[in-house]
C-alpha cells in the first residue's frame, strides 16, 4: 500500500481520465470492496512514484476518499514504462481515436528505441522481433493491419 500523495501520472500520458458514470461506479466499488488488482509504478527519481498503470484506480481511490492503495513497484526504463502503459490501456474499450493514436506511437517509439533488441522486454511484447519491423510487431500485438496503425499514427 503507497499513500495516494505518493503516486505521480506518468509523464506524456495519453489517456484522459473522466469523472464520469464509469469513475463513479468504479470509485463505490473501491468503498465497498478495495482496489482488486494493484496499480503498477516505479520510483520517480523526483520522489514518490511514477503511475505507469493505474491511473484510474488513483483518481477512482481519490474519490473514494482512500488514503492509499496497492501498488507493485519495478524498476522499469522509460522505455518498458511506456510499453508497460500502452498495454494496460489498451485493453479500454472505451479509448477515443485519438488516445489510441497517441498510444500506438509511443509504443513505437519504445519499441523502436529498443533496437534490434525488442526481447528485452519479451514479457510486454511476447516475442523476439526476429528481425521484423516494431510497426509489424504492434500490428500483430493489437490486432490491426500495418496500413492501419500508420493511419492512427498520422492522427498524433
Amino acid at each position: 500500500e503507497i499513500p495516494l500523495s505518493e503516486l505521480h501520472p506518468f509523464k506524456g500520458h495519453p489517456f484522459k481520465g473522466k469523472d464520469d458514470e464509469a469513475m463513479m461506479e468504479t470509485a463505490d466499488s473501491i468503498k465497498q470492496y478495495g482496489v482488486l488488482v494493484p496499480a503498477i509504478a516505479r520510483p520517480d527519481p523526483e520522489g514518490g512514484y511514477e503511475l505507469v498503470a493505474g491511473h484510474r484506480r488513483h483518481r477512482a481511490s481519490e474519490l473514494a476518499e482512500k488514503e492509499t492503495m496497492p501498488v507493485i513497484v519495478r524498476d522499469l526504463d522509460d522505455d518498458a514504462a511506456t510499453i508497460n502503459m500502452v498495454d494496460s490501456n489498451l485493453q479500454r474499450e472505451s479509448l477515443l481515436p485519438s488516445e489510441r493514436a497517441f498510444a500506438y506511437k509511443m509504443k513505437l517509439e519504445a519499441m523502436k528505441h529498443q533496437g534490434e533488441r525488442v526481447d528485452l522486454t519479451c514479457a510486454q511484447v511476447g516475442h523476439k522481433s526476429d528481425g521484423r519491423k516494431s510497426r509489424d510487431i504492434l500490428a500483430e500485438q493489437v490486432g490491426q493491419s500495418k496500413n492501419q496503425i500508420q493511419r492512427f499514427i498520422r492522427l498524433t
